[in-house]
């Protein structure tokens, strides 16, 4: 009896310590897992592109028609050379004659000893030159004026003096012109240069403006000038039926109610494709809670394409939420890099998965001067049938896979998911993939490492409406510095918020010729 119950009590401290040595070997596969797929992310190439082009995977009539074989000749693109100055270059830059002629001691002819006379020159070399950027003191001479006949019958009465007009400031009482304010933005949200950078780099020339002086200069002129036509852009945001939404994480410090290492959320919103005239719009809020996108979206009606986030999906009925293929694809491609020989990437469940998903960006590709109508047939007649292929392939699998390792989370996403990401055959308007978007927040995240955090909520508020004009101005082939100072210089001392017809004019497609990039 002994014997049987000792047998037994080893029996259950066997099972146990089998059972504690399969879960700290799972715990190990994914923390190894993990490892490999952050030294890929810290050594590894970033791009997310398929080495392996021949699939295998799928039949022949799923590849056998060429949708789209080429453009149309008006569509081609005529290749230029690399080595050709004028060809990289805007044909209006100024140009800067350097003539070179003989020295005096030289200008004799070697036959006779006469002298010489040029009979032609001939451009020779062309050459790029930078000159860094300089700064200038403007001074107003306003003039007065008074009548003579006046003077003259006056018999000591005062004569009336009229003095001309002055320009408008920008930002009443301060020193900033319209370029300084311009030049300010756009090395902070497109060059990336903190304003404390920007501060050491005019002091270095003899200029003492501090950053702080800068900071309220790009919140005024935020709030008086670029706020009333951010505005408008977010209501013409509104009438497309697709739009793109991301987000990133920001901090403030100083923030009602928060602890200054606490995180706030920088949402994204954008136009897509479809759009003639894009518009990027970046949104400060203090969290990301469901209740932020459905403000800022209240009055739209279509589709949004997002990411996995769960505050997209309290959405009111009207607003269609569309997941992100890319998203799907890359925890594959992340599953795929866990494995580190080709014959473990050659049978398993992510090569399966990540060729599953690169089919349907593969027709995609085929699709890309095809109408929207075009687009939807395809899509139903080619993508669909793989989509349920796709679906009940995860679906098998899911049981067999453990949940904690990196191909499980890609199965268990992409099912999540599921819902979402089918819908994206149901207008042809709408993109397989959020791309679009996070190319948005690209530039945002790149600054958002230099200059760290925002001191206030109105410096927060100003980063976004800042952000958001560069952007769409970028999107629209406009010069950043160009719009803003046009902006700056045509609305001084204007109040926009009761000049509606003025903010009108000032929209990036209204934008004169000279705001356009080479001035095309």
């Amino acid at each position: 009896m002994k014997n049987a119950a000792l047998i037994a009590e080893l029996k259950s401290e066997n099972a146990i310590l089998r059972a504690e040595l399969a879960e700290a070997n799972s715990r190990l596969t994914w923390l190894m897992e993990q490892l490999s797929i952050n030294k890929h992310k810290m050594f590894g190439v970033s791009s997310e592109k398929n080495a392996d082009n021949q699939l295998g995977l799928f039949t022949e009539d799923f590849r056998e028609v060429q949708l789209i074989n080429e453009l149309p000749p008006d569509k081609k693109v005529e290749q230029k050379k690399k080595g050709e100055l004028s060809s990289r270059l805007p044909k209006d830059l100024p140009v800067e004659i350097i003539e070179c002629v003989l020295p005096d001691d030289k200008q004799n002819c070697p036959d006779c000893g006469g002298p010489l006379h040029a009979i032609g020159s001939e451009i020779a070399r062309r050459g790029f030159r930078i000159k860094p950027a300089s700064a200038v003191i403007t001074e107003y001479k306003r003039f007065a004026y008074s009548c003579r006949a006046c003077d003259k019958a006056s018999d000591d009465k005062p004569v009336p003096v009229i003095k001309a007009e002055l320009p408008p400031q920008v930002i009443k009482g301060s020193m900033c012109e319209p370029e300084t304010a311009a030049h300010l933005i756009v090395q902070k949200c497109v060059m990336g240069s903190p304003l404390y950078r920007q501060e050491q780099e005019w002091k270095r020339s003899g200029i003492k403006i501090d950053r702080q002086t800068m900071a309220n200069w790009l919140i005024r002129v935020s709030e008086d000038y670029l706020e009333p036509i951010y505005d408008e852009l977010h209501r013409k945001l509104l009438n497309h039926r697709f739009l793109h939404s991301d987000g990133t994480n920001f901090q403030v410090l100083h923030e009602p109610g928060k602890s200054p290492q606490s995180q706030s959320q920088m949402w994204i919103y954008r136009t897509s494709g479809d759009a003639k005239h894009p518009i990027v719009l970046y949104d400060y809020q203090p969290d990301k809670t469901k209740e932020r996108p459905k403000n800022f979206l209240k009055g739209f009606s279509g589709y949004l394409m997002t990411d996995g986030c769960p505050s997209y999906h309290s959405l009111p009925d009207e607003i269609i939420v569309v997941g992100c293929f890319g998203h799907a694809r890359r925890k594959f491609v992340d599953a795929l890099k866990t494995l580190k020989t080709d014959e473990e990437k050659a049978g398993s469940n992510a090569i399966v998965g990540l060729r599953y998903c690169d089919e349907f960006f593969r027709i995609e590709r085929e699709m890309d001067a095809a109408s929207f109508e075009e687009r939807y047939t395809i899509r139903n007649k080619k993508a669909a049938p793989i989509l349920k292929e796709f679906h009940e392939w995860l679906l098998r699998i899911q049981p067999e896979i453990a949940s904690k390792s990196a191909t499980g989370k890609a199965v268990s996403y992409t099912l999540k998911q599921w819902k979402y990401l089918e819908r994206y055959i149901m207008d042809g308007c709408i993109e397989i993939s959020n791309n679009r978007c996070e190319r948005s927040v690209k530039p945002f995240v790149i600054n958002r490492k230099n200059f760290l955090f925002a001191t206030s909520v109105a410096g927060g508020k100003a980063a976004a409406v800042l952000h958001s004009m560069t952007e769409t101005a970028k999107d629209n082939g406009l010069n950043p510095f160009e719009y803003l100072a046009h902006i700056f210089r045509t609305a001084a001392g204007v109040n926009l918020r009761e000049n509606p017809d003025m903010i009108t004019t000032l929209m990036p497609v209204n934008a004169p010729p000279e705001c356009r990039v080479g001035n095309q």
